[in-house]
């Protein structure tokens, strides 16, 4: 089993988002998604990530567009740097809880990504959200008052917190068969290389 710590707030785990799918299309392995606030470890656990982001280095900056940009092709989407960085994700995570179980998290949680890291939008604001929810046939008025609900609340900071205690710190962050943590989009070759020893390939 594959499980998948998310924030739809990292381009990285855009990538991995989808490449995960694939491995495990290829592989036969399940996902668990498993939605967090990756703000919330790095306040808790890896405040190193702001520092760097006020102070970052030009040269590594840019070459960091350019890798992010080489793996968007290679992987064939399309990402551009949103006005709005970073973003509040809270809305988008606990909405991919509460669609969780009418089989919609998917679906969604590639809109969100869609809408941020393509499209530029401001998934912190309802006006995004609001098309895809239509698209999606997903009620409005349930869905924004399903998302205030004190367990949808409490098992996203759940989320947050058990991938800390795994050793998890920051998105996304993968585990196979429970206890082999892999961490970025870069690592899915591995990923899918374990998953295949396991099954004695």
């Amino acid at each position: 089993m594959i499980e998948f710590y998310f924030d739809c707030s990292s381009p990285w785990t855009y990538l991995g988002f989808e490449s995960i799918q694939k491995i495990a299309e290829d592989t036969g392995t399940s996902i668990e998604w498993k939605p967090i606030l990756v703000g919330g470890i790095f306040n808790t656990i890896n405040p190193s990530v702001y520092a760097s982001r006020e102070k970052p280095v030009p040269q590594k900056a840019s070459y960091m567009r350019k890798d992010l940009q080489d793996w968007a092709r290679y992987q064939g989407l399309e990402i551009n740097w949103p006005e709005v960085f970073p973003v509040n994700s809270v809305k988008a995570m606990r909405g991919c809880l509460w669609l969780a179980p009418q089989g919609k998290l998917v679906p969604f949680a590639r809109a969100m990504f869609q809408s941020y890291w393509r499209d530029g939008k401001d998934i912190a604001q309802d006006d995004p959200l609001i098309p895809i929810l239509d698209q999606l046939g997903v009620d409005r008025d349930a869905f924004f008052a399903g998302i205030k609900e004190p367990g949808i609340k409490d098992q996203l900071r759940e989320n947050t917190e058990a991938v800390m205690r795994r050793g998890g710190f920051g998105s996304p962050t993968i585990f196979v068969d429970g206890d082999d943590m892999y961490f970025g989009n870069d690592r899915m070759p591995l990923i899918q290389a374990a998953i295949e020893r396991r099954q004695g390939r």
